[in-house]
């Protein structure tokens, strides 16, 4: 079946509609090449996210994501330079691209948690010196790789591919200026600084959806929020109310004002949070009119069929519990048999692992859940 029109039946949430066939991630590619199940990344020719796509069977990719908005870090141009702040053994503090003081492995950057000790705003002054004038929507190296990605969307259009928006939410955004501990005071303590922080957001974000626009019209605008943790939403609804909200509500108000193709193209809002979402999900429908959420984590307690029972018009990805792909494959048939009939039936649902497939997952494990989900697509 048509990779596209897959789909667009799943945001249609066309009952019965074939599954999506995609994953969240990987953090098993290196064991599996390893054991040499995968080929290693130098031995394959070209992309290798269309390796693995032909490897177990993917549709082909038929999204196209523009990126010129942050994601899990502020859209910074320039970003900081890196540097080594302090030498310690083992291991050593980096100022990172996105300005905070990182401690990390010495030759070891990913597969683990680092640790985040401090953020590049601490006041009005830093923010002002250090951290604005890198926001800014007119900067000419931004402008001209935005017109670049501005050209490549277009073309991508005229295929009928899936045109997505990515911007960094308000919360992980302001997490990635102050730390996640120093902004909670800072909604107490300097509120107008929390708030001088999103206008710059939303001035960025406005002026750079503009310009797409000239030539583009959305499909999706996916916001990268992680507002969650494994018991619930990490900010108050107020709190979401005064500082996120009204400028979700301001830039959404404008793209939809701006969009060529309103009747052909009805612009969908998808959020991406980690964590316990419930709480959190008639928050986002009712200001902004979020239709979409993922990846909803298994082990914070998002019962994926229990969330369709709940939002039955709902958009929905992940949900799949990675740790029931480290079990046995009788393990894996009873826990799929528990969820993918519902939700083939229900529409609407793409089901991917909750994060990255952890590198516990035996290679022939995650072939059999894979062949799985395929006898409903």
């Amino acid at each position: 079946m048509d990779a596209i029109k897959k789909l667009r039946d799943f945001y249609a949430m066309k009952p019965g509609s074939p599954f999506v066939l995609r994953e969240f991630g990987f953090f098993s590619l290196d064991r599996w090449i390893a054991e040499g199940y995968l080929r290693p990344y130098d031995k394959v020719e070209g992309d290798y996210g269309a390796y693995l796509e032909d490897t177990f069977g993917f549709d082909k990719d038929t999204t196209f994501d523009i990126h010129t908005l942050g994601w899990c870090e502020a859209a910074f141009d320039p970003y900081f330079e890196e540097v080594q702040v302090e030498d310690q053994g083992d291991s050593e503090i980096i100022r990172d691209f996105a300005g905070r003081n990182v401690r990390y492995f010495k030759g070891r950057r990913s597969g683990y948690m680092p640790e985040y000790l401090t953020a590049p705003v601490t006041d009005a002054e830093s923010w002002e010196r250090d951290v604005r004038w890198r926001l800014d929507p007119s900067s000419p190296h931004r402008l001209e790789e935005c017109v670049r990605i501005r050209d490549q969307a277009a073309a991508a259009a005229k295929q009928g591919r899936w045109i997505v928006q990515k911007i960094i939410g308000g919360y992980m955004y302001l997490r990635s200026l102050m730390g996640p501990e120093t902004l909670l005071y800072m909604f107490y303590d300097d509120p107008s600084l929390v708030h001088s922080c999103m206008r710059t957001w939303l001035d960025l974000a406005d002026r750079m959806t503009e310009f797409m626009q000239q030539r583009v019209t959305f499909d999706e605008v996916f916001f990268g929020e992680d507002i969650c943790y494994n018991h619930g939403p990490l900010i108050s609804p107020d709190m979401m109310k005064e500082f996120l909200f009204p400028y979700y509500q301001q830039l959404l108000q404008n793209i939809r004002r701006r969009q060529q193709k309103r009747e052909s193209h009805p612009l969908h809002v998808q959020v991406d949070t980690d964590g316990f979402c419930w709480p959190v999900i008639d928050l986002y429908r009712e200001a902004i009119g979020v239709d979409y959420f993922s990846p909803f984590e298994a082990a914070s307690g998002c019962d994926i069929v229990e969330s369709a029972r709940r939002w039955p018009d709902l958009r929905m990805s992940g949900g799949m519990d990675k740790r029931v792909l480290a079990g046995t494959k009788e393990e894996i048939d009873r826990y799929l048999d528990g969820i993918l009939p519902a939700l083939h039936e229900r529409g609407g649902y793409i089901p991917t692992c909750d994060h990255g497939v952890p590198e516990e997952v035996p290679f022939e494990n995650y072939l059999h859940f894979r062949e799985r989900i395929r006898e409903y697509s």
